[in-house]
């Protein structure tokens, strides 16, 4: 069994057949960064105030490992199945399937705590409220997938290009905010204890899922044994910047009010440049999460079908799934499920942190998962297998903080496994 995609997937392949070390690092970086990072710091300042920061850098020693397995992984088996491909070469294919619907399951989610990113921003700028926000969050969903059912898809290029415009906003952000971190926001460091520096990594971990995506894209290389190693340095350089830039700026600049807006970047710039930075930051938010949101179902929707095809998932979501066609009965599932999530959450069901605490969830299963496959198929004793083994049980401590939330890809592994042992039984 080979499954197409196991991550969220921050832009489409390129397309040329051979990647290069730039183009290669710009995609990888795109795949870890994500709209998640417009909300994220203030969700993380909620939890663990300026003690967040802590939760910024284990997460950012976390990636090196994590990264650097999955590179060997792409390296040595250059497939676009990336985690499913290993885990099935690792542990067979009833463990690759739940690893397929642990991401299916989760774009739903993440594909509404996109939007809502999106639409918070817009209706912030616009003085609209939570109503206002819940709207444009609405029409960023029905958008992206009326463009994923009649076939139309952004390019890689575009993609890469949205991905480019955050770097610039993030780097711009925090560029224009350092004037104004004062060393006083940073104190009391620790008023949650060391729990709430858990709590916040739980939720962050929305930013660092991704990795797997240098994998998937292990094929594209004319050397992966080369050329993986490089951009995943390059990568990790970027996003270490980046990110504890954000993190840094937000506490030092916000102060304890960075814990209580939805839009950091926002009040970032508004502070920094004047109230002028509102819509700019709203029309860059939009513009991202609208290609988030479209690249996660064109994703998700194509998983879906393999799945099925594969005999992992109803045979009937295989229609659409073969090239040049469009998986509309996957799709329908997905947008299906991202009404019912969306109702949840506008009824009060859920917020945006619940949202993305449960999305993180689903994507640390999976980044487990590869580690799991990483641990059996690298060479045991080795450095690099040592780290493997850090950062899974890393990873697992981070999926501890999760509690009820673990419910949801135990759910989602039951209920692969209960349809491969019905199958089995009704053939």
């Amino acid at each position: 069994m080979t499954v197409q995609q196991t991550s969220l997937p921050a832009s489409e392949r390129p397309d040329v057949r051979r990647l290069g070390v730039g183009s290669g690092t710009a995609l990888c970086a795109g795949a870890v960064l994500g709209p998640g990072v417009l909300t994220l710091p203030s969700l993380a300042a909620a939890a663990a105030g300026p003690a967040s920061i802590l939760a910024w850098v284990v997460l950012l020693a976390l990636c090196v490992p994590v990264a650097a397995s999955f590179a060997a992984l792409g390296a040595r088996f250059p497939d676009g199945g990336g985690v499913a491909t290993y885990v099935h070469r690792a542990t067979g294919p009833r463990a690759a399937a739940v690893v397929g619907w642990w991401f299916y399951g989760a774009v739903p989610i993440g594909v509404v705590s996109a939007a809502w990113i999106g639409g918070k921003y817009v209706a912030d700028a616009a003085g609209w409220g939570g109503t206002g926000a819940a709207v444009v969050a609405g029409a960023v969903v029905v958008v992206a997938l009326v463009s994923n059912a009649v076939g139309l898809r952004l390019s890689g290029r575009v993609q890469l290009l949205l991905g480019g415009l955050l770097a610039v906003v993030l780097l711009g952000t925090v560029l224009a905010a350092a004037p104004q971190v004062s060393a006083a926001h940073f104190t009391p460091f620790m008023p949650g204890g060391w729990a709430s520096v858990g709590s916040a990594a739980g939720v962050l971990f929305f930013a660092f899922a991704g990795w797997e995506a240098a994998s998937h894209l292990s094929g594209e290389f004319a050397d992966p044994g080369r050329d993986l190693p490089r951009v995943t340095r390059r990568t990790l350089a970027v996003i270490t910047v980046l990110y504890l830039g954000l993190a840094v700026a937000t506490i030092g600049a916000l102060g304890p009010a960075a814990a209580g807006t939805e839009t950091p970047l926002t009040e970032l710039l508004a502070r920094s440049v004047g109230g002028a930075a509102r819509p700019v930051a709203a029309v860059a938010a939009l513009f991202l999460t609208f290609g988030a949101v479209n690249s996660y179902l064109a994703g998700a929707s194509r998983l879906g079908a393999a799945l099925a095809r594969d005999g992992a998932a109803p045979r009937a979501l295989a229609k659409g799934g073969a090239p040049g066609e469009v998986p509309r009965r996957s799709l329908a599932v997905l947008g299906g499920a991202a009404v019912l999530v969306g109702l949840a959450a506008g009824f009060g069901g859920a917020d945006l942190d619940l949202l993305m605490r449960a999305t993180a969830t689903c994507l640390a299963a999976v980044t487990l998962a590869g580690l799991a496959a990483a641990l059996v198929l690298l060479p045991r004793r080795t450095p690099l297998w040592c780290g493997g083994c850090v950062s899974a049980l890393l990873t697992a401590a981070v999926l501890a903080f999760s509690g009820w939330l673990l419910l949801i890809p135990a759910g989602l592994a039951c209920a692969a496994v209960g349809f491969l042992t019905l199958r089995r039984i009704t053939r």
